[in-house]
């Protein structure tokens, strides 16, 4: 039987992402856990997340999971979601900066006050909270049955952006193109919350359920 570990350092609804994955699992046993030697030893992990950088990743380091999101990173399906995927560039300027795992080279910036739509004008309030279109920057098995710009549900004030082109693997618009995936090797992390965004985002997870790792 599959099994995935959903990390919990105690910010979030992690049990909505988790009801989702058991949704979409066909009978995988999934964990929400602190464990270090539980998520080791899960085929895949989720890094789920709300919230400020520097609290999360304090809380972190304070269980001892810092190195095994790391060496998650590196030897298995991985899933970065919201606040997770922010968590994965190497600094974040929320409450004056924040050093994340640098996973991916990059910043995560936050959206101007001043944003406007680029069409009609009108002002955009911050945080960016609803539903939006995710255009799919390259092939991936976990954009497989979703169409281009289909919609998923944000909610954020920060965004990423990574240095390196090739690790986009999605963006969205809100008063400016953004990066909204990310995707290298057995890595794939999203700005949205898929366990909120319907269909799409289920068929995103059920692709995860069924990944080897491998673009």
């Amino acid at each position: 039987m599959s099994s995935v570990a959903v990390i919990d350092y105690g910010m979030g609804n992690l049990r909505s992402v988790a009801k989702a994955l058991e949704h979409v699992g066909r009978g995988a046993n999934v964990r929400v856990t602190y464990d270090p030697g539980l998520i080791r030893r899960s085929d895949r992990v989720v890094f789920p997340g709300v919230g400020a950088l520097r609290d999360c990743v304090a809380e972190l380091r304070r269980l001892g999971l810092d190195e095994v999101i790391r060496d998650c990173a590196r030897n298995k399906p991985f899933l970065g979601i919201c606040l997770g995927m922010q968590g994965l560039l190497d600094h974040s300027a929320e409450n004056g900066g924040a050093d994340g795992f640098g996973i991916f080279a990059g910043q995560v910036r936050g959206f101007a006050g001043t944003l406007q739509d680029p069409i009609t004008g009108a002002r955009l309030k911050v945080p960016h909270m609803g539903w939006n279109q995710v255009r799919q920057a390259r092939p991936h098995p976990l954009w497989e049955g979703i169409a281009q710009d289909s919609r998923f549900y944000f909610v954020h004030s920060y965004y990423a952006a990574p240095v390196n082109a090739a690790d986009v693997a999605g963006t969205t618009h809100y008063g400016h193109a953004f990066t909204s995936a990310v995707a290298r090797d057995n890595v794939f992390a999203v700005q949205f919350h898929p366990e909120k965004s319907q269909q799409a985002g289920l068929t995103l997870l059920g692709n995860f359920m069924a990944w080897d790792g491998r673009a």
